[in-house]
């Protein structure tokens, strides 16, 4: 490595240095993040992939909520439909 120079006040060194330096900075620092939501060491990998099975779940499942929802809301406004239908003419009566 070379030593920096120091030029108006400011510290230069050479492009590569500080692009490997900013590598290795940025990577300390997302393994430290890691660290601290616990998704760090040898299960992290299953760790990460399981959550994304749960969040994919959940979509699904909201999905599937609305889905239902809206037949059920179909399913009654046909029927309500047909009873005004048969009582208009007058089928049951």
């Amino acid at each position: 490595m070379t030593p920096p120079k120091l030029e108006a006040g400011f510290v230069r060194m050479p492009e590569d240095e500080f692009e490997a330096m900013l590598a290795r900075a940025a990577e300390h620092g997302a393994n430290r993040a890691l660290a601290n939501v616990g998704l760090d060491g040898p299960e992290a990998a299953i760790d990460i992939h399981d959550l994304r099975t749960l969040l994919e779940s959940l979509r699904m499942a909201r999905r599937t909520a609305w889905q239902t929802i809206i037949r059920l809301m179909t399913t009654g406004l046909l029927l309500a439909l047909m009873a005004g239908i048969a009582v208009r003419l007058k089928l049951f009566g």
